[in-house]
Order: structure tokens, then sequence, then C-alpha cells
């Protein structure tokens, strides 16, 4: 198990009788050590960091304005810390404790008690990482498609408005995208639904590998996706669903599609953040564009603005 600590305390012996006592590797992997609290904070920013034992009277930056400067940090800010103090009057442990330390030790210390207490907090650690992943995990199946792996329609509407809204506060253009398969009923009444499961997840990679990386791309419904550009004006966004066109024409397809030629149709809408825009119209007009694609034959791409 790759962990590390980083031992702070402006006292060498201190540090050097820290790092004997977990030399063992039982619990640590790697072990940094510093003397006062700005080299302690390089340390944390270019490194990974299981826990941390911090001295609270040090020279500069101590032991308690260095917690308050973890805790600014989103990323290291779930760090444990234990405080090492010289004082055993309640008033500094529960300045520690409300600074953000875990626990504390009283120098000076006996090698059992501070191994017992580091091992309690990477117990705790250890529960809250596996806590983390599962809400993370959680949150993904919650906003993703589980088929194409895409974003869902639910997150699709939650960042439209919020890309629909910091286009209008900063007055910058946004697109939205609407394409779907043409004749997509065939693929799956020919084939069957297995084929047409992988048609789908090759149209969805297709789409996420041509977007940039704060573009959005979801499964709208059925063959039916959405794309969000923020920042990009119609004639740019038509350039894109244009681009997606004719690369999916030229899809190689799972057998047995392999002489199939897949066409998609494209609608575009354009909003260009003058007005407040809404979710509902942006959707419609690029609907209608899809809608007149369609009508028109298919395998095109057709585009609106949004009227003022």
């Amino acid at each position: 198990m790759n962990r590390s600590l980083l031992i702070i305390d402006d006292s060498k012996a201190i540090r050097t009788q820290v790092e004997q006592i977990f030399a063992d590797g039982r619990l640590f992997s790697k072990i940094l050590t510093a003397a006062d609290g700005i080299e302690a904070f390089k340390l944390l920013v270019s490194n990974k960091v299981d826990l941390v034992l911090c001295d609270i009277e040090m020279p500069g930056i101590d032991g308690l304005k260095f917690l308050a400067m973890m805790q600014s940090r989103e990323d290291l800010k779930a760090i444990p810390i234990i405080m090492l103090t010289c004082h055993g009057d309640l008033s500094t442990k529960i300045r520690g404790l409300e600074s953000g330390a875990c626990d504390y030790i009283t120098k000076p210390f006996e090698p059992a008690e501070i191994v017992a207490r580091v091992h309690v907090q990477m117990q705790i650690k250890t529960l809250q990482d596996e806590l983390r992943r599962s809400n993370q995990l959680l949150l993904q199946l919650a906003q993703t498609d589980p088929l194409t792996r895409l974003y869902n329609r639910r997150h699709l509407y939650e960042k439209l408005e919020v890309e629909l809204n910091r286009c209008f506060r900063n007055k910058k253009p946004l697109s939205l995208i609407m394409t779907d398969i043409d004749h997509f009923k065939k693929v799956n009444d020919n084939y069957g639904h297995q084929i047409g499961d992988e048609v789908l997840t090759n149209v969805a990679d297709l789409l996420q590998d041509e977007l940039r990386t704060y573009d959005l791309a979801a499964r709208y419904g059925g063959e039916e996706f959405c794309l969000v550009l923020p920042e990009t004006d119609l004639e740019s966004a038509y350039d894109v669903a244009e681009r997606i066109r004719k690369l999916a024409t030229e899809m190689k397809l799972p057998a047995p599609m392999e002489n199939y030629q897949l066409t998609m149709s494209f609608g575009v809408a354009g909003y260009d953040g003058t007005d407040e825009g809404s979710i509902d119209e942006i959707i419609r007009v690029a609907d209608d564009a899809l809608y007149e694609a369609k009508n028109r034959g298919r395998n095109q791409v057709r585009d609106k603005e949004i009227s003022n």
C-alpha cells in the first residue's frame, strides 16, 4: 500500500524520532519531512500525502496558520492532520482541533501512542476515501447514459442552464447541436438491437472525440444526441456539425454491417448572448433545424439563429 506521511517540526531531533518510528514501512511507504510551514506546503502541493504530523509552535508560519492554509484548499482539506504540541492546556488543543486538526499528541510522546493514533486516523481516512469513491460513482451513474457513457438528458438540462446563464453574463455566444442517426429503426429491424447498441456506442465515441474538453455531448433519447458548444457562434457550430456528418459516413461499422453507410442529420441553434436565453427555446430551435434537415432528405446540416 503506497501511503505517504509528512512530518513538520522545526526540531530536527523530533523529525528524526518520528521518522524512525514509522521507518518499518507498515503504515507508510514514503516519509517526507519539513522544518517549517512554507517548506511543508510546497511538499504538499507537489506530492501525494495521506497524513500530516504537524508541530504547533514553529517560526514563521506556525502550525495553526498552516492548518488554515490547508483548509483553504479543496484538494488538501481532506488530508488528516495530527498536531504535535508541547502544551497540555486545553485551549491550545481546542484551537488546533477547531482549525482543522483531527487529533493531537503531547510531547514528549511514547512511540506506541503515536503509532496507535496515526493508525486510527488512517483507518478513518480509508473509510472516507471509499465513501468519496462511492459517492462519485453514484453521481456518475446519475449523470450518464449507461450504454453510450455520454451524459444523460437530465444532466444536459442542468449544464445547458449553467452555460446559457454564463454566456448571457459574459455576452458570449453558445450553440446547440441536435443530431440523430438516419433510418436507425431499420438498423434495429434488420440487424438486431445488439448491433444497434454497438452503432450507438460508436456514434457516441465519434461525437466525444470531435468535441473540446469543455463541450458537452449527451444522449437525448433513442438515437438522438445533443451537443452543447459554449462560446461558439452559429457558423463555427455548423462547421463542427458538418465535420461530424462527414466522419459518420466514413465510420467502420460492426459485422454484419460492414457495407452499410451510416448517415446522420443535424440541426444547429445559435444563441448570441445578448438576451437572456431559455433552455426550451434553444432546444426548440435546434429541433426545428433538425426536422428541416430530415425533411429535406437527411444526411445534412441545417442551422437557425434564435431570434431576439
